[in-house]
Parts: structure tokens; sequence; C-alpha cells
């Protein structure tokens, strides 16, 4: 699939088919392809946790606070992404150029691996509410949990819905 037409058809989902597993493969590619996107200094400072069953069902209620994020207990796998401690490099760049680098490279992170879940069929959505306190207990993560990505198949009935987005005019400048 080009890419163009990838990124035509990834759109955050809010319906899945609970009843309907996601195969280990599927997962598996997902998270090469997490692997693979770039990072500062190739530093990676990021780990991924799935989770299934009981476990994701405990982090599905843990992004759930104030109403929020409700379809998430529909999703049968949640990736929850922590920020793991730069390397050494990445760690004086950020000090000294005043930049997240972390919360940079995660995104990368988070868009390959929805980019790629997309190719597999899947569906998912990026959740930037949570508990993070919650889900490192459930989870027993040392690190902050910046991001949790609910994966799953999309119901049948859930349509690929308009792009609402910025004109391009409105979102660049060119400069000679």
């Amino acid at each position: 699939m080009q890419f163009s037409d990838l990124a035509k058809l990834r759109q955050s989902c809010r319906s899945y088919n609970p009843q309907k597993a996601v195969e280990e493969e599927k997962i598996n590619a997902m998270l090469e392809a997490a692997r693979l996107a770039p990072s500062a200094c190739n530093g990676q400072p990021y780990h991924f946790t799935v989770c299934r069953g009981d476990v994701a069902r405990d982090v599905a209620r843990a992004t759930m606070g104030m109403g929020m994020n409700r379809f998430a207990a529909d999703a049968p796998v949640l990736i929850v992404i922590s920020e793991e401690p730069y390397v050494k490099t990445a760690a004086l760049g950020s000090k000294v150029k005043g930049n997240d680098y972390r919360s940079i490279d995660i995104g990368i992170a988070a868009a390959y691996l929805t980019a790629e879940a997309t190719e597999q069929g899947l569906g998912t959505c990026i959740l930037g509410w949570l508990d993070d306190e919650k889900i490192r207990a459930i989870c027993s993560l040392e690190h902050p949990v910046r991001l949790v990505i609910t994966v799953g198949y999309p119901k049948d009935d859930d349509p690929l819905r308009n792009k609402k987005r910025k004109s391009l005019d409105e979102l660049v400048s060119k400069k000679a």
C-alpha cells in the first residue's frame, strides 16, 4: 500500500469488535515497525507493554477518568508506552537545546506502530488521557506512562470518517 493511502485509511478507532482476537504476528509486526522508528541518538527512550485479557481491561479502566475513553473497554489489546531514560548523548542534547526528545521519539514510535496496525487491518486509538500511577502499578512499570494505544478489529459498521484537517496553506509556509 502507498503511504498516502495508508495515511488516508488510518483513523482513531472508537468502536472495536471485542470478540475478535488480534493475532500475535500482527502485534509483532506493529512492534517491529515501532522498533525501526527513528529516535534521537538512536536511544529509543521508551518501552512497550502489550496488555491482553484482565490486564488490558484494568489498563482500559485507568484511561476512563471523568467519562473519557469508554470505548477502550472493548479493545482486546492495549499497548502501554512508558518513557525510559535518555542515552547519554540525547540527555546532553536535550539539556543543551532545551528539547524534550523523549516525547518526540515516543510520538514517532507511536505513529509507526499505528501505521503498521492500519496496514495489518487493525484499528487503533492513541490515548493521552490516563492515570499514570494506576497503569504503572498494573504493569509493574518504574518509569512514567506517556501513551496507551488501543488495538483491535473495528466493528463492521465503523465507517471511514472524513478527515477534518487544516489546509496546507494554513499549515505550511515556504521561504527561499
